[in-house]
């Protein structure tokens, strides 16, 4: 003999949420957060910093740019010029006289901007900065051409192997009185690194950092690899070159960034060190690089080195690719960059 069993009501009514719930999660596990792309701007070092990165979660992206944005300053306020009291105002005024206590990443910096000068034989050198009182580029910028009478006694003051570091003791110092450092060729590239670094410790895998003509990608754009543009070093400055990139660098020195125009020829921020003129081999050069900082001075050191010697430094160099623009607009393209870079058309021929 069989007896019916009944079940309550309120065990029913219980089931039945059960049962909703676990629609519920199954449906939200079935649906992955959404990817957006976060970013924002910022001006630093003279320049405008653009960070972005895909990411399920803005507000933390947006955390991490504001600590990338506030490490930028603390460089900023050793390594320029402009800041009084930072570590290169300070060793700029005892040069000559006594080593100064500087940050471990001035001393970093330092080494780094040596290594350049070495490889590029003197022609990357911060110590250029003897020549920013009679060629003004920066927001001082007056469009005057310096005589050879400023310019002669000026150049006995440059000499980068008069830059002296001690990492133990921390100090940096300049041996001959009245030289001057000056780290625009390598700051910001030296910024880059630590955001990448900041962005990778932080768990962004797939973003851009670009920061004047510097820039770095990582991951990918949407699971493509980052499509980059060279500028056209004339007219509107629209890309004459692309090329794919999934983890590095590109940096561009052009003789269009900061510059003026007098009786038909162009004068330009990229001051060969030998001779206290601006160089006039290239309109542009690109380096494609892991680090940051050393596409930033190698783009500028080759510029300044021309394109035979170097497209020959280029080519001698692991992992360093570069695209150059030549005083005749000429594009030399390196070894390994040859079937990746896409010309898409020539550069324009203004002067």
């Amino acid at each position: 003999m069989f007896s019916v069993f009944s079940v309550p009501s309120w065990l029913t009514s219980v089931s039945s949420v059960i049962c909703l719930l676990a629609a519920s999660a199954c449906t939200n596990a079935a649906v992955p957060p959404e990817v957006v792309l976060a970013a924002r701007a910022y001006p630093s070092m003279g320049a405008e910093l653009k960070l972005s990165a895909w990411t399920t979660d803005e507000p933390r992206a947006i955390e991490i740019f504001d600590q990338v944005r506030r490490e930028f300053d603390r460089l900023e306020n050793l390594l320029s010029v402009w800041k009084g009291g930072s570590d290169v105002v300070r060793i700029n005024n005892n040069a000559g006289i006594r080593p100064v206590k500087v940050d471990r990443d001035t001393i970093e910096v330092l080494r780094v901007a040596r290594e350049a000068g070495e490889l590029t034989r003197g022609k990357f050198d911060i110590t250029f900065g003897a020549l920013t009182d009679i060629w003004r580029f920066d927001h001082d910028q007056d469009n005057v051409i310096p005589g050879r009478d400023l310019i002669e006694p000026r150049l006995k003051r440059i000499d980068y192997r008069a830059v002296e570091f001690d990492s133990t003791a921390g100090t940096a110092f300049i041996t001959r009185p009245n030289m001057r450092i000056h780290l625009g060729g390598i700051g910001k590239g030296f910024a880059i690194d630590r955001a990448v670094a900041m962005f990778k410790a932080r768990g962004l895998a797939d973003f851009m950092i670009q920061f004047g003509g510097d820039l770095y990608v990582a991951g990918s754009d949407r699971g493509r690899p980052w499509t980059l543009a060279i500028a056209d070093p004339r007219g509107e400055h629209d890309a004459f070159a692309t090329l794919q990139i999934t983890d590095g660098t590109f940096s561009t020195s052009g003789d269009y960034e900061r510059f003026f125009i007098k009786d038909g020829k162009r004068y330009h921020h990229l001051i060969d060190p030998d001779f206290g003129e601006p160089a006039m081999g290239c309109r542009s050069v690109t380096i494609v690089a892991n680090r940051a900082v050393m596409a930033d001075v190698l783009s500028t050191g080759v510029f300044i080195m021309g394109p035979a010697e170097g497209m020959k430094l280029i080519e001698s160099l692991p992992d360093v690719e570069g695209v150059i623009v030549t005083a005749d607009n000429e594009v030399l393209i390196s070894t390994g960059l040859r079937g990746r870079l896409e010309v898409v058309r020539k550069p324009g021929s203004a002067p």
